[in-house]
């Protein structure tokens, strides 16, 4: 199929939404510039495996102005903007395989059909494209989707699952759940690729994590409840940087914030950050209002459902729905019922009603439009230089997950804030001696 989207007649309202994201992307839109001049990716078959946003339809067309044969699919089946994804059809002639709302079946079809584009870069938001091709070279079929393994069966001989992988030079990753996947898969030694790691570089991470997620997140739970967080108790699962954005966010809007961690360096800085630290049991017999933001499994499990308060709001903005028991809750609950779009009342046996927000997946996402456009320019230039560079270099890199070049990440930094009209000094020729100097003291 060259596309799986939900109607292709929604492609104007797309077009004008992607050029308004456009308006506070200029980091890209200079990238994209100088991508249609040089061509550095002419040629590439790249698949690409993200939210289909108004954002990344700003990538895709930046992507293929360098010479680029795209192919997009979702990276969450609640994410997908189906007017995004019509626009890029229908306007670019990009093969978009992405349906909001779709099932587990047809989610892992579209990444089958992304595999079949055969790339030579893939693009990840939490590495399931990637997974996908080590789970056919390393033959264990039974550990995908059968959308997926029966494909690879019926379609590809041995030297066809082989060239699968051997045709790929590289992969970026935006998010810190896939690259926490892909270390675990090169410290087992069978990262077959060099992965350069979008969501390790600091114009991503600080910028994208920390003021992206707190503003999308506190967005997507407004959307869907309209609840007011002003002396509200809102408990932060986790202190890296998402969880520090949402604290901040949250607490920027009157609410008490209590923040759960389990490294006790990042607990030390919550407290010295002045919120209160405590223990998820304890947590959840008062919060009001839960987010979830580790990246890892079973944060809020059955038991502490058990233990919140009537009324109270659960939401998700790690990358992958596992961070909430959810099918715990179903055990636990006498009966459920959506009450709002993208609000799931769940009532359990002593009377208690918990209300799950987007089925436990990214709330920003699913109930709202994601990160603002103006933070999503410096992660996607990234990303569109992460894939030139690998173009560069890849043939270099060991197989293993690598950071942009520090001096990547300073450009970034640089036309980010020539775009805002602000200038910075440089340091003189005196000053630089001075710091690269053993023998200068006082």
């Amino acid at each position: 199929m060259d596309h799986h989207i939900k109607d292709i007649n929604l492609a104007e309202g797309g077009k004008l939404r992607t050029e308004w994201a456009e308006r506070t992307m200029p980091v890209l839109r200079l990238i994209r510039d100088r991508f249609r001049k040089e061509k550095p990716l002419k040629g590439v078959k790249l698949s690409a495996c993200l939210h289909v946003t108004t954002e990344t339809g700003n990538l895709m067309v930046t992507l293929k102005e360098g010479g680029a044969s795209v192919a997009l699919c979702a990276s969450n089946p609640l994410s997908t903007q189906d007017d995004v994804a019509a626009h890029l059809v229908k306007h670019h002639e990009i093969p978009v395989f992405a349906i909001k709302g779709e099932d587990s079946a047809t989610y892992y079809d579209h990444i089958r059909m992304a595999l079949a584009h055969r790339p030579v870069i893939t693009m990840d938001d939490g590495a399931d494209v990637v997974s996908a091709i080590h789970f056919i070279a390393l033959d264990k079929l039974d550990e995908l989707h059968s959308s997926v393994s029966n494909w690879v069966r019926d379609e590809l001989d041995e030297s066809g699952r082989k060239a699968l992988v051997e045709d790929v030079i590289g992969s970026t990753e935006e998010t810190t759940t896939g690259v926490i996947r892909l270390k675990g898969m090169a410290a087992d030694g069978v990262l077959q690729f060099p992965v350069v790691a979008v969501n390790d570089s600091q114009t991503k991470h600080l910028f994208d994590n920390r003021y992206g997620t707190g503003q999308s997140t506190i967005d997507g739970i407004l959307r869907s409840t309209n609840v007011l967080f002003a002396g509200s108790t809102v408990v932060v699962a986790g202190y890296g940087w998402c969880g520090r954005g949402m604290a901040m966010r949250a607490e920027g809007m009157s609410s008490n914030v209590i923040i759960t961690e389990v490294d006790p360096l990042k607990a030390l800085e919550a407290v010295m950050d002045g919120y209160r630290v405590m223990s998820m049991n304890k947590a959840a017999e008062i919060g009001d209002i839960f987010v979830t933001v580790t990246g890892d499994i079973n944060v809020i499990t059955r038991d502490h459902f058990k233990l919140m308060k009537d009324g109270a709001i659960v939401a998700n903005s790690g990358h992958f729905n596992v961070e909430l028991d959810v099918e715990g809750l179903h055990k636990i609950a006498k009966s459920n019922r959506t009450i709002r779009e993208y609000v799931e009342e769940y009532t359990l046996e002593d009377g208690k009603r918990i209300y799950l927000l987007g089925e436990g997946r990214l709330i920003n996402l699913s109930a709202a439009e994601g990160h603002p456009a103006s933070v999503m320019d410096m992660s996607f230039a990234n990303q569109s230089l992460a894939a030139e560079y690998l173009m560069q270099h890849g043939g270099t890199l060991s197989k293993a997950v690598h950071r942009i070049p520090i001096e990547m990440d300073n450009e970034i930094a640089r036309l980010k804030l020539e775009s805002m009209g602000v200038k910075i000094d440089t340091l003189t020729a005196e000053q630089e001696h001075y710091l690269s100097s053993w023998e200068m003291g006082t």
